[in-house]
C-alpha cells in the first residue's frame, strides 16, 4: 500500500496523488484484453492507487470504471450514497464536446451517459474540455454544468486544458472549479509562466499530465538515438517526441536522461519516480497522472516509489542546467492548451 503522504485533502476528501490515466483506452496504444485490463485495475485499487483519469471519448473507459465499480460495491468497498475517503474509488472523467449551442438537454444527455456508463448516482469529477475559445457557448455549458453540481449529478467540476485568461475568467464568473488538467513536465514548463498564479488566486489546483512524455523519460531511451517515427508506436510517444523536438530536441534530451539518471540512482529510484516527483513539488500541483498498459508493461510498484524522496537543490541545479539550454515552449506553443486550439 502507498504511504498516507501519497494522498491529499485538497477538495473535501484525499485524492491519490499518483492518478492512473487510461489514454490508453481510446486506441491507437496497442490491443487490450477487457478481462485482462478489468482485474489490473483492481489490482490498482487493492494496492492504493485508487484515483482515476478518463473520458468520454477514451473508448470504453468508462465502461471500465463502471464495472471496477460494481465489483467494488459487491466488496463493501464503495458506496455511491457517501463521499469517498482515503484510499477509496475516485474516477475523474471529462466532458469533450464538439463546439455549438450548449442547452440543457445537450449537457444533460452527455453527463447522464456516463453516470450510466460508469455506474453511479453522481460523478466523483466531470472535467470539462472546449476546442474553441471563440464560441462563447462554453459559458452556457459551464452554467449548466454549475447546476448540475448544485443538484447532484457532479461532485466537483474541473477543467481540462483551459489556458490562464480563460480559467480566470471561468473563475470570476462564480464557478467553483477545483481543477485544471494541463500538461506539465521537466521538458513543458509553461505552467509556471501564468497558470500557477491565477490557479493561487482563483483557489484551483494543477492535475498534470505527459509528466513521463509519454514515456520517453525513462531508462529505455537513455543513450538512445532518436527513435524513427515507426517505432513511435503510440499515439502519446509520436505526440512527446515531437514536443522533445520543439524543445531542443534528442541531443539536449539525452542530456537531460543523463542527469535525471544520476538523480535516480542517488535516491534508488528510478527516472519515471524523478520525473514524475518534480512535477509533483511544483505549487498547486494535487497529482500527476501517470498512463497504464494494461497487458503491456507494468511499472506499479515502480511508480509509487514517487512518494519515497524529495528533490533537492543539487537535483534542481542538475536538472536546470539542461533545461534553462533549451527553447521557450510557451512562445512557441503559447499558453496550456493552445497547442489544441491553433
Amino acid at each position: 500500500m502507498l504511504p498516507a503522504h501519497a494522498y491529499a485533502d485538497y477538495w473535501g476528501e484525499p485524492i491519490c496523488r499518483l492518478l492512473n490515466g487510461l489514454w490508453q483506452l481510446s486506441g491507437a496504444h496497442g490491443d487490450i484484453n477487457p478481462d485482462r485490463a478489468l482485474r489490473e485495475m483492481l489490482d490498482y485499487q487493492r494496492a492504493g492507487q485508487t484515483t482515476w483519469d478518463l473520458a468520454d471519448h477514451y473508448g470504453p473507459a468508462e465502461a471500465y470504471i463502471g464495472a471496477i465499480r460494481r465489483e467494488l460495491q459487491v466488496a463493501r468497498v464503495v458506496e455511491d450514497s457517501k463521499p469517498s475517503s482515503s484510499g477509496a474509488f475516485l474516477a475523474f472523467t471529462k466532458w469533450v464536446p464538439r463546439a455549438g449551442s450548449m442547452s440543457r438537454e445537450v449537457v444533460e444527455t452527455a453527463i447522464d451517459t456516463s453516470l450510466r456508463r460508469m455506474a453511479t448516482k453522481t460523478l466523483d469529477m466531470l472535467q470539462f474540455h472546449w476546442w474553441d475559445y471563440a464560441d462563447k457557448s462554453y459559458l452556457q455549458a459551464l452554467r449548466h454544468l454549475s447546476n448540475m453540481q448544485e443538484e447532484g449529478k457532479i461532485r466537483r467540476l474541473g477543467l481540462t486544458n483551459f489556458d490562464s485568461v480563460h480559467l480566470a475568467e471561468i473563475c470570476d464568473e462564480g464557478h467553483q472549479i477545483v481543477s485544471n488538467q494541463v500538461q506539465f513536465s521537466i521538458i513543458d514548463r509553461r505552467p509556471e509562466a501564468h497558470m500557477i498564479e491565477v490557479c493561487k488566486a482563483c483557489g484551483v489546483h494543477l492535475l498534470a499530465y505527459g509528466a513521463l512524455c509519454g514515456g520517453l523519460l525513462s531508462e529505455k531511451y537513455l543513450r538512445h538515438e532518436e527513435p524513427s517515427f515507426r517505432e513511435m508506436n503510440t499515439a502519446s510517444l509520436r505526440k512527446y517526441q515531437q514536443m522533445i523536438g520543439t524543445w531542443g530536441g534528442w541531443p539536449l534530451f539525452q542530456e537531460l536522461l543523463i542527469v535525471l539518471e544520476a538523480v535516480a540512482l542517488k535516491h534508488g529510484v528510478t527516472i519515471p519516480a524523478v520525473a514524475m516527483r518534480y512535477v509533483l513539488e511544483k505549487p498547486q500541483v494535487a497529482g500527476v497522472i501517470c498512463g497504464v498498459r494494461f497487458s503491456i508493461a507494468e511499472h506499479r510498484e515502480a511508480n509509487a516509489r514517487v512518494f519515497d524522496f524529495m528533490l533537492d537543490a543539487d537535483d534542481y541545479a542538475g536538472i536546470h542546467a539542461v533545461t534553462d539550454r533549451s527553447r521557450d515552449l510557451l512562445q512557441i506553443i503559447g499558453d496550456c492548451g493552445d497547442e489544441y486550439r491553433r
